[in-house]
């Protein structure tokens, strides 16, 4: 179905297609009113003027296929685009030397750390609104996940409002195999295995963090995270083959410091012993590869080059990269 970016006058009721199950509310709408920017679906949201079969939800709430979703007056594509400052050529070509692959359906690029994924109040310089630098309206590329402002890597986006939907769909259904490499204080022993810690969130904007919960608190989310031990530098650091089987809010990061292995250069997740180990690193995490369907058929192996930062720490401690091998995972898949 098409929707008209600036054809919403009137509260108006669609429902979740089938192949939209698991996407994000937020995502939903910014993939049929690409024009509309983050601040704006998070003040519909919050005021309570898009529900959800009815009842108020959150931006980041998943969406269960044959839901109704209530959608009310939205400003028109020209409205929005009013008062916009327009994407410089120096933007353009930063955004552009982003790029890791590039395709009719799907965009990858190398997120920098420090580089936001979306803006907020007090953040204005974001992938966002770099994606600008593709075109507006149908033809600006769509999120279908993201990354912490301060974790590196590959970043993966639908060019089109099909191909963002089977993207974020093969997120939603766990049909992806991502691998982080990170840097932690100490050596985890064992070497390998599945961190399984419900995780809770305290705290808001920038404040936001998680930390473990007990299974029963109704504010704790189930939370697990496959990990290989790549290398040692013993006992003082390893590198780490991270892989979220869950896909929740720092969930890395809150997991290596509950397993008592903070990954170095954290300013949030760290220990004293950690901070000062870490010195001047920054944070170590980097989304290093992503396999995932391609929207046309076949699989898709995405990956992202080691970052400035994660080279200092691995100049640090001597790591090498062909350590890894093709897959520290053996091939599997979740």
């Amino acid at each position: 179905m098409a929707y008209d970016p600036g054809s919403v006058r009137e509260v108006r009721t669609l429902h979740v297609a089938d192949g939209e199950d698991g996407v994000r509310l937020d995502r939903w709408f910014k993939r049929r009113w690409p024009h509309l920017n983050h601040i704006q679906i998070q003040k519909l949201v919050r005021s309570g003027q898009i529900r959800v079969d009815g009842a108020r939800v959150k931006a980041d709430s998943r969406l269960t296929a044959g839901a109704q979703v209530r959608v009310p007056p939205l400003p028109s594509a020209g409205a929005a685009e009013q008062g916009k400052a327009t994407i410089s050529p120096r933007d353009i070509a930063y955004a552009k030397s982003l790029v890791l692959y590039e395709d009719d359906e799907v965009l990858a690029l190398n997120k920098p750390l420090g580089l936001a994924v979306q803006g907020g109040t007090k953040t204005t310089h974001h992938i966002d609104r770099l994606l600008s630098a593709w075109g507006e309206g149908l033809e600006r590329p769509r999120l279908v996940h993201r990354l912490d402002r301060d974790t590196s890597g590959v970043l993966v986006l639908g060019k089109s409002a099909p191909a963002a939907a089977r993207l974020a769909g093969a997120f939603a259904r766990r049909r992806t195999a991502k691998t982080y490499w990170a840097l932690v204080a100490g050596v985890p022993k064992p070497g390998e295995g599945v961190i399984d810690v419900p995780l809770a969130k305290q705290g808001f904007g920038d404040r936001e963090m998680v930390a473990p919960a007990a299974a029963k608190d109704p504010l704790a989310e189930a939370a697990q995270t496959e990990f290989v031990t790549v290398s040692r530098a013993a006992p003082t650091a390893a590198w780490m083959a991270l892989r979220p089987i869950t896909g929740r809010t720092h969930q890395l990061r809150a997991h290596m410091l509950a397993l008592g292995h903070p990954i170095l250069g954290d300013p949030k997740y760290h220990t004293p012993a950690s901070a000062e180990l870490s010195g001047e690193l920054k944070l170590q995490l980097h989304a290093r590869r992503i396999v995932l369907p391609h929207p046309t058929g076949g699989d898709l192996v995405l990956e992202a080059p080691l970052s400035p930062e994660l080279r200092a720490g691995f100049d640090r401690f001597g790591f090498e990269e062909y350590e890894a091998g093709d897959d520290p995972f053996g091939g599997r898949r979740r």
